[in-house]
């Protein structure tokens, strides 16, 4: 794993690293996924689904519902990086 230009950090206690989200890394060579042992916002980690996307907080009610925003959201931020250039 390299360090991408879309840094996901997902905390090993919330229910979202149970997911497969290294395949986020396989979908998209501009990514690298992060496993923590804890992002310090345990308030949120144990009540919703939830990462960080470029220090930005992406979580949603429910797994799948989460697991679509980090997509949306790693889009997002792909396109920024290189419309900025």
């Amino acid at each position: 794993m390299a360090l991408g230009l879309v840094v996901v950090e997902v905390c090993e206690q919330n229910i979202l690293a149970a997911h497969s989200i290294d395949e986020l890394e396989q979908e998209n060579p501009e990514v690298a996924v992060l496993r923590t042992q804890c992002l310090f916002m345990c308030h949120m980690c144990r009540a919703v689904p939830y990462a960080m996307v470029n220090q930005k907080r992406v979580y949603a009610k429910r797994l799948d519902q989460c697991f679509g925003l980090l997509k949306e959201t790693i889009e997002e931020e792909i396109v920024a990086f290189f419309d900025e250039s």
